[in-house]
């Protein structure tokens, strides 16, 4: 991969810091008061998230949930740096159905001067992510 700048490298390391479930890691990504946003999120799950005690609330249970990887991260070059568009699939398990979980995302993240996260907006299907928690009939 490319060169990355600074808010390309901070999704970078947030699919890879989510994936291992290293949330006390992640939220340090994020701007005191930065905002995840879930504009397709079902209902009970919320749309906006922001702070850091918000976003470790949100995030905490992930590693319980989803066993996945990301891969085929794929950006799209932007006029600001501060911005960064990208494309990437996860794989993986929903550990309390065994079902598998695979999701085609795309994420538009700004960042600040430091290239902390101010803005991650994550573009996802929550229909997948309810079939896969939902247990099979037996």
């Amino acid at each position: 991969m490319k060169d990355l700048t600074a808010a390309q490298h901070a999704v970078a390391e947030h699919l890879r810091l989510t994936a291992a479930g290293q949330t006390d890691e992640w939220v340090k990504l994020f701007a005191p008061d930065g905002v995840l946003e879930f504009p397709y999120a079902p209902d009970g799950v919320p749309r906006r998230v922001q702070g850091h005690e918000a976003l470790v609330a949100h995030m905490r249970t992930f590693p319980q949930t989803f066993d996945v990887e990301f891969v085929d991260l794929v950006f799209h070059d932007t006029i600001d740096a501060r911005v960064a568009v990208a494309e990437f699939r996860s794989t993986g398990t929903a550990i309390p159905t065994g079902k598998p979980y695979r999701q085609e995302c795309v994420s538009v993240v700004h960042t600040d001067d430091d290239g902390l996260i101010t803005h991650y907006l994550d573009y996802w299907n929550p229909l997948i992510a309810v079939e896969a928690l939902t247990p099979a009939e037996g």
